[in-house]
């Protein structure tokens, strides 16, 4: 599949923890060496603690503030690039809609067949989820049904093992099936989301190893590398075993390679 490499890049990321926190410094380094507009938005409510220092991508001196907030600040300052976060968990279908719609943007001023026209296009607009509950997924699933062009990134892991979906829409069809899509069973899971959590619950989470997190946050970067520098992507989803090394893609078939988004 093919993309436009000349538009500007707009990536939202929904949580800066265990794969979040190490997916940023890349994207702001990537984006940072692109010749044409870019902004990347990070958005999580919850703040680092002292647990948070074993996998993920913080150091002592963070305590006490919100991930979002570090990772933005650090890493838009080192690369010179605008500093967007929103320290809040992201839960309102209606505010995510907005966050990722296209934005119209109008080009140079050109003649065909004696008439002048106004060049213009959206912007190319990547959603990337980080998040360890589907209520949070099925949140975002909605909104990638609904938005059109829309990149939709999906990272999930326990401790060993784990996989990354690319969901795409374009032409007001899907061309990848998102997450949702490949496991269907999201959609009925009776979460929460962090908010909703008691202290109890929130104390109590699924096991994940730093190395997971990073086997997601390569496949991640690697798939908005893909996108945004290449603008070719031949990858649906990623699943990944840090026990046996094993990284296994699964191809787009090659009859499928002619759509552009």
């Amino acid at each position: 599949m093919k993309f436009s490499q000349k538009r500007p890049v707009r990536i939202v990321m929904i949580g800066a923890g265990g794969t979040g926190g190490h997916i940023a410094p890349h994207i702001y380094r990537m984006l940072h060496t692109l010749d044409r507009p870019c902004r990347f938005l990070i958005i999580d409510g919850d703040i680092v603690e002292e647990k948070n220092l074993v996998r993920q991508n913080f150091i002592a001196a963070d305590l006490g503030r919100n991930k979002a907030q570090v990772l933005a600040e650090r890493y838009s300052a080192a690369f010179g690039m605008a500093c967007d976060y929103i320290p809040e968990y992201m839960e309102d279908e209606g505010r995510l809609t907005q966050l990722v719609a296209p934005r119209l943007i109008r080009g140079g001023i050109g003649f065909t067949h004696g008439q002048m026209y106004v060049d213009s296009f959206h912007d190319l607009v990547i959603l990337i989820g980080c998040v360890d509950n589907n209520k949070s997924r099925q949140l975002c699933h909605r909104v990638f049904q609904k938005v059109t062009p829309l990149v939709y990134i999906d990272a999930g892991n326990g401790e060993h093992t784990g996989q990354v979906v690319c969901g795409v829409r374009a032409g007001k069809r899907t061309i990848f099936p998102p997450v949702a899509g490949l496991y269907p069973d999201i959609l009925e899971d009776e979460d929460k989301y962090p908010s909703e959590l008691s202290c109890e619950e929130m104390a109590v989470s699924s096991p994940q190893s730093v190395v997971a997190n990073l086997n997601a946050a390569t496949a991640v970067v690697g798939y908005v590398y893909n996108i945004v520098v290449r603008g070719e992507l031949h990858t649906r989803s990623v699943h990944f075993s840090t026990t046996n090394l094993n990284v296994r893609p699964d191809l787009v078939p090659i009859r499928r390679r002619k759509n552009a988004a």
